[in-house]
């Protein structure tokens, strides 16, 4: 990132929690002018090392030409947008785009795209793919729904917090994307538990198998990533089989939706509930891996060494 890439807007940011603060934390640090407000200001005040200014109410950033929301849930994006004290409350002014990185329903994003819309403002659905790591390391995906016009305005920003960001067209469809990019998510990590288990059930170390797997074409970013957790049986939560249950479910009602048949998501998805059920609601995804163990007969022991999980330095 390079200072003066940018353009020249005034640009808000609500919500610097655990995604929020690295990904605003990109923008700081490219140079752009950079106004943010959180619930608890503590947590949003070391950016302003970074070259943010921290401000105390949300309407601060009515004036801003760009916003950018991360928040927790539907109910949390309605609150700041539309609730007391709220972005589009502010009576005499409205960004001229607010961009939403949230995950949330598509009614929310739907309402609140309308809400923006009365007040003059573009909505942009951008949901992300990635956590804090990969946020820091550069590493984030993004993908974009909405005007195309305001897409290509913000697009500058969005390639500086984010590697890539896709544009899919109108409306929601970055939603539905997103839905259907959790439901290969849950899909693959299920099928790498299973031929994992296999590989070691027949002496083979996960070390090794991970190894030799990550490097071959069947490999990738998420399978080398994952394999820290994997060899280490790290299940310190990034993602858990709660959150990942409620995209199944979203996705496999838009597949009834739509008429498309999707049996492995189902299966997998009994799987996820199985291991909510077994106790691993608030471990990461990757307990699927203990789960295929358990029904293995496998006991697992994390495995020494270091084991690098791709994603590069910190930038």
């Amino acid at each position: 990132m390079t200072e003066g890439k940018l353009p020249p807007l005034r640009v808000g940011w609500i919500g610097t929690g655990r995604m929020g603060a690295p990904m605003a934390r990109r923008l700081a640090r490219a140079g752009a002018d950079l106004a943010v407000w959180n619930r608890t200001r503590a947590k949003a005040e070391p950016l302003e090392a970074d070259g943010a200014r921290v401000v105390d109410r949300i309407t601060d950033l009515a004036d801003r030409d760009v916003v950018f929301t991360m928040v927790a849930a539907s109910a949390d994006l309605e609150q700041v947008l539309t609730g007391d004290g709220g972005l589009l409350t502010a009576p005499d002014a409205a960004p001229s785009v607010l961009v939403d990185s949230s995950t949330v329903s598509t009614e929310t994003a739907a309402a609140m795209r309308a809400a923006a819309r009365e007040r003059g403002t573009d909505f942009l659905a951008a949901p992300v793919s990635g956590n804090g790591k990969v946020v820091a390391t550069g590493n984030l995906s993004l993908v974009a729904s909405g005007p195309e016009a305001a897409f290509q305005r913000v697009e500058p920003f969005l390639t500086t917090i984010a590697r890539s960001a896709t544009y899919v067209g109108e409306g929601e469809l970055a939603h539905l994307v997103k839905i259907c990019h959790n439901l290969m998510l849950g899909v693959v990590t299920e099928s790498l538990a299973e031929i994992t288990v296999l590989a070691e059930r027949g002496g083979v170390s996960r070390t090794a198998f991970l190894s030799f797997l990550n490097d071959s074409v069947m490999g990738s970013m998420f399978t080398r990533y994952k394999t820290p957790a994997f060899v280490k049986l790290d299940y310190t939560p990034t993602f858990t089989p709660v959150l990942l249950r409620k995209d199944f479910d979203l996705g496999l009602a838009a597949a009834h939706e739509y008429g498309v048949p999707m049996p492995l998501a189902a299966l997998t998805q009994q799987l996820v509930q199985g291991a909510i059920s077994s106790g691993h609601a608030d471990e990461d995804f990757a307990s699927l891996l203990a789960m295929e163990a358990g029904a293995a007969g496998l006991d697992l022991k994390p495995e020494p060494g270091e084991v690098d999980d791709g994603l590069g330095p910190t930038t």
